[in-house]
């Protein structure tokens, strides 16, 4: 049983959720990217966290802990009648939602998504949560309701509960089931009116619905919308402290609730918006009121070759699931190929869908910095124009040249403008789950009024760039040019535009003799370049630091990539705007174009 703590989380001995956390950070525990994250979240906000109002009560989460390990038994197999003694991950889950309050003394976490692979105890630890919740909350009147895609499904939860309830001495005198034996429906604790039963697919279509104190979201990944949790969710406007716990396996469909609720979930714990193409921990407070555990092997694990990255899906590996079980699914994965993706994610929390970023933090960070793009007032200025209409965003990119290295290769300083539609803001940051309306407040991007993107504002934008810059060329993509051209010649402009294709199967036409022609994967080659050698300093804008973290890449069988628009998880037109100018302006260097001779030929294209 565990020990009773203080309420300070600065005791010699942490509690056993803070214990975890180090043991996890410090690496005497092996765990997945996003669960170190979240264990570093934890830390930090021991640390920090009180200026947020938030405080950890380590006395709360050891009561919890205590309820599972001396009231509840385990069901089934080797671990028929045995205590539920928890794991360390299951402490820190545990510890975690019930230990952290908010200034007001209720808890913080009111959702809570956890993702590990099959067979590590997540719908018992779920059942358990719902009798704690049921019993021992001090909640009077408390509706704990199993949730699934399928009636059946939830049934798997709550009859973990019955059987824990019927195992357990104490919990069995005090709580009284309805239906026959083996087909329980519902139980209920009568002295408190309080009851557990798996949520009707009618429920809160006739009378007032449910009002649940807890919510069990049971394999979140075959979930069809939203409308059961979002029932749940409705009825918590009755409870002062409200649990919507969100168990699942990894999915293979990223347009499913499942995968938006991973994807938030990681960015939670790591800090920043950026987190699901790199999760490097940040800590910026996104969402005090989810948990996060998203389990996941890293970027270059081999789960096929390499059992040592296992237990990174499977926290209780060696516990409630052996290496010999996976090294057999491992060799059903390399004899059967149709079953590979299945057990990848079955086992490996690997989303079979999911892109590979094109753009690693790392690699980005030094770039970033913060400069004024006027002290570059007169200098010769290369710029590539993504063009959108009314639901993306349309992109300026800006290249000057500042110098060149030991070696003679150009150094450059770069930046973005960016333009969405005013007017439909707030419903596309809902859909993009992009922070636009933060973004346009802090100068970030522009939002003229209107449902469309107004090219008269880039056009006069590009007009200033007329006149404070020496305008090179402007780059751009055939896609709304025509319509953007008729602002452009209201306005007088004499600028030179010459095409850019995007995609990866065509050139623009070469503007010198035996040049090439500018497309993406010859203007990326050189963007790519130009970071990993750290000859290009970008203005730090965090809708151009989105859209290169969001990016991936399709290719050919030539290996020549290209950013992929319709297959990167975010808005990448800030990226592909800076990645034509950089072609422009790194391209004319690389192949020692002079500049009247370009500028001369570029005017055919015009």
């Amino acid at each position: 049983m565990a020990a009773k703590t203080s309420r300070t989380s600065s005791s010699a001995t942490p509690d056993r959720a803070t214990q975890y956390a180090k043991d996890v950070v410090e690496g005497r525990t092996i765990a997945g990217p996003h669960v170190r994250n979240a264990c570093r979240r934890h830390l930090k906000d021991l640390q920090d966290g009180h200026q947020r109002g938030l405080r950890y009560d380590e006395a709360d989460a050891a009561k919890v802990i205590r309820f599972f390990e001396t009231k509840l038994q385990l069901n089934g197999g080797q671990f028929e009648g045995r205590p539920f003694l928890l794991h360390p991950s299951q402490a820190f889950k545990i510890g975690s939602i019930f230990g952290w309050k908010r200034a007001d003394g209720t808890r913080r976490f009111r959702r809570a998504y956890i993702e590990e692979a099959k067979g590590n105890g997540k719908s018992p630890t779920a059942a358990g949560i719902g009798l704690y919740g049921m019993t021992a909350d001090g909640e009077a009147g408390a509706e704990i309701y199993p949730v699934a895609s399928h009636r059946d499904q939830a049934m798997v939860l709550f009859r973990d509960a019955v059987k824990m309830v019927k195992q357990s001495p104490d919990l069995a005198k005090r709580l009284t089931f309805s239906g026959g034996e083996g087909r329980e429906y519902n139980i209920a604790w009568l002295k408190t009116g309080s009851f557990m039963r798996p949520l009707s697919r009618d429920a809160g279509r006739t009378g007032s619905g449910p009002r649940p104190h807890f919510g069990l979201a049971d394999e979140v990944h075959e979930l069809a919308d939203r409308a059961a949790m979002e029932m749940v969710e409705r009825g918590f406007k009755f409870r002062r402290q409200p649990l919507l716990l969100m168990i699942t396996n990894s999915g293979s469909d990223r347009n499913s609730v499942a995968w938006e609720e991973h994807e938030h979930a990681i960015k939670v714990a790591a800090g920043h918006v950026d987190a699901v193409t790199d999760p490097t921990f940040i800590g910026e407070p996104i969402d005090d009121t989810t948990f996060s555990f998203v389990c996941s092997v890293d970027e270059g694990d081999d789960p096929l070759n390499d059992p040592s990255c296992w237990v990174k899906a499977n926290p209780l590996l060696g516990v409630t699931i052996t290496e010999e079980y996976l090294a057999g699914v491992v060799a059903q994965a390399k004899a059967m190929p149709g079953k590979l993706n299945g057990i990848l994610r079955l086992h490996f929390c690997v989303w079979t869908d999911a892109e590979t970023a094109w753009m690693t933090r790392a690699t980005l960070e030094p770039a970033i910095c913060q400069f004024d793009p006027a002290e570059h007032h007169g200098k010769p200025i290369w710029l590539g124009l993504d063009l959108s209409q009314n639901r993306d965003i349309t992109a300026l990119g800006a290249v000057v040249k500042t110098g060149e290295t030991g070696d003679g290769k150009p150094l450059f300083d770069g930046w973005i403008e960016a333009w969405t539609p005013g007017d439909t803001l707030a419903a596309r940051s809902l859909r993009d789950k992009l922070p636009y309306a933060v973004w346009q407040r802090e100068g970030h991007i522009h939002a003229p009024k209107g449902e469309n993107i107004s090219f008269r504002h880039v056009a006069q934008t590009l007009a200033e760039y007329d006149r404070d810059f020496d305008i090179q060329l402007v780059a751009y993509d055939r896609y709304a040019f025509r319509r953007f051209e008729e602002d452009v010649d209201e306005l007088g402009l004499t600028v030179t535009f010459v095409e850019h294709p995007q995609g990866g199967t065509k050139k623009g036409k070469p503007l010198v003799a035996g040049g090439e022609g500018l497309w993406m994967p010859g203007s990326l080659r050189l963007l790519e370049d130009a970071l990993l050698e750290r000859r290009l300093r970008l203005k730090g804008n965090p809708v151009l630091i989105s859209a290169m973290m969001s990016a991936v890449t399709d290719s050919d069988k030539w290996d020549n990539h290209w950013l992929a628009k319709t297959r990167s998880l975010n808005k990448i037109d800030a990226a592909v705007a800076l990645c034509m100018a950089v072609g422009a302006a790194a391209g004319a260097e690389e192949e020692g174009v002079d500049l009247t001779d370009f500028l001369s030929q570029a005017a055919m294209y015009t």
